[in-house]
C-alpha cells in the first residue's frame, strides 16, 4: 500500500483558501501560500471596515441633523436635549431619513422639541 500525507484534506483546503481569493491581484490568487496571507489579512480588514462603516454612518446621520435643524432655527445638540426632554425615541438614522423624505413630519418633531427646550 502506498504511504499518503494528507493527499485529499490538503488539496481541499489548498481549494478552500484559493477560491476565496478568487480576484486577488497577481500571484495572490494563484500561489497557496501567498493567498492563504492575503484571505485573512482580507478578512481583518473586512471586520474593521465593518465596524468603521457604522461609524461612518452615525457621522452623517449627524451631519444631516444638523444642517436641517439649523435650517429651522435651532442647534443639533438643543434638538438632542429636546428630543430626550420630549422622550422621543426616534434614533439619530430615523430622523435623518424623515428630514430629508418627510420634512413635514419633521417640523412636526422640532415643533414639539422647540416646546421642551425652552
Amino acid at each position: 500500500m502506498p504511504r499518503t500525507r494528507h493527499g485529499v484534506t490538503r488539496h481541499r483546503r489548498a481549494k478552500k483558501i484559493l477560491k476565496r481569493a478568487k480576484g486577488f491581484f497577481g500571484a495572490r490568487h494563484r500561489l497557496f501560500q501567498m493567498a492563504r496571507e492575503q484571505v485573512i489579512r482580507s478578512e481583518v480588514y473586512g471586520t474593521n471596515h465593518r465596524k468603521l462603516r457604522k461609524r461612518q454612518m452615525r457621522s452623517l446621520w449627524i451631519l444631516r441633523l444638523s444642517a436641517a435643524c439649523r435650517a429651522r432655527g435651532l442647534s443639533y445638540s438643543r434638538f438632542i436635549e429636546g428630543l430626550r426632554k420630549a422622550e422621543i425615541s426616534l434614533d439619530r438614522k430615523v430622523l435623518s431619513e424623515m428630514a430629508i423624505h418627510d420634512p413635514t413630519s419633521f417640523d412636526k418633531v422640532v415643533e414639539k422639541v422647540r416646546a421642551h427646550v425652552a
